[in-house]
């Protein structure tokens, strides 16, 4: 029977038809090609990208690179104020700064790939962009994602994240926080406490848990939480962020065997509110189609419980 769920604190719904599949090489993809005729990540080409904002690096070079974005969406161009004109047209300039963070010199790498103190490791530049960003005038919430594979959007191959920093607070995020704001305290501590001994764990560590959302809109969606109340990545001491990376790696592992596409999303606190920070992984392994675009309820054929299960195996 197919089974109708809300989010736990947005008015959002997804149609549970785990009926329609079974087993996870149902949806397994053929891998894509990382071949390309020029490379402008790689070590070698870095006068093709834009002037180079920050490296890590040791003997063999760098190992982690960041830069402006060559095609930005936004861009410290005109003025960060929104203005409402006549009736409903509110707009205003597409203000901020966008980065891209390649996270290894190796061409066909993956980050799921990577050593567990080597992800720590971009995670910590993840946590400095983000705090160096928020101090620009204008610009109120800095996202920072991954897109992995065409159908997750990216157009490029090697390996990288963005980092967008702009004027307006998603409103994605506006949603939690006025849905939190109605809690008289934390609901995603009450949630964690809940989901760390569910069906829907998928990993149990020292300092996070990752479960399968009871009202997963992607197939195989993994969040990533950490059990104490944290708002912000910059928080966290060397041993949390070492577990996160060890989390990370072993959720991407998992869905490197399915040649999952996904998108990688950190949520932070804004400043001035109290949000608990996780990481949301979305495997893009389905096409959203009408019924989803037209009621912005989903269809999910994998039990989240079902999904906890290929992790844990």
């Amino acid at each position: 029977m197919n089974e109708l769920r809300k989010d736990y604190i947005l008015d959002r719904y997804v149609i549970v038809a785990a009926a329609r599949a079974t087993r996870p090489d149902q949806f397994k993809r053929e891998e894509e090609s990382k071949h390309s005729d020029i490379c402008y990540f790689c070590p070698g080409n870095e006068h093709l990208t834009p002037a180079e904002i920050g490296r890590l690096q040791d003997n063999n070079g760098w190992y982690v690179r960041w830069f402006e974005n060559k095609f930005a969406a936004v861009k410290q161009e005109g003025s960060f104020e929104l203005k409402l004109g006549d009736n409903f047209f509110l707009s205003g300039t597409a203000f901020g700064k966008h980065e891209v963070i390649v996270e290894s010199p190796q061409h066909n790498d993956e980050l799921s790939y990577l050593s567990e103190s080597h992800i720590m490791e971009i995670l910590k530049v993840y946590s400095h962009r983000i705090e160096e960003l928020a101090k620009m005038p204008g610009i109120r919430y800095v996202q920072v994602f991954k897109n992995h594979l065409h159908d997750a959007g990216t157009s490029l191959v090697h390996t990288h994240s963005q980092v967008v920093a702009y004027n307006l607070i998603p409103a994605s995020l506006q949603q939690k926080l006025n849905a939190i704001s109605r809690h008289s305290s934390c609901p995603h501590c009450k949630i964690i406490e809940i989901e760390s001994r569910s069906a829907r764990t998928a990993f149990l560590g020292k300092n996070f848990v990752a479960f399968c959302p009871f009202a997963s809109r992607f197939l195989y969606e993994v969040w990533v939480v950490p059990k104490r109340h944290v708002r912000r990545m910059s928080e966290f001491n060397d041993d949390e962020l070492l577990d996160l990376a060890s989390m990370l790696k072993l959720i991407l592992v998992k869905l490197k065997q399915l040649n999952a596409p996904y998108n990688l999303v950190i949520n932070y606190s804004p400043n001035g509110t109290d949000m608990h920070f996780h990481i949301e992984v979305m495997p893009r392994l389905a096409t959203w189609a009408g019924f989803e675009l037209g009621t912005e309820t989903t269809i999910n054929p994998v039990a989240p419980e079902h999904a906890a299960e290929f992790y844990r195996s």
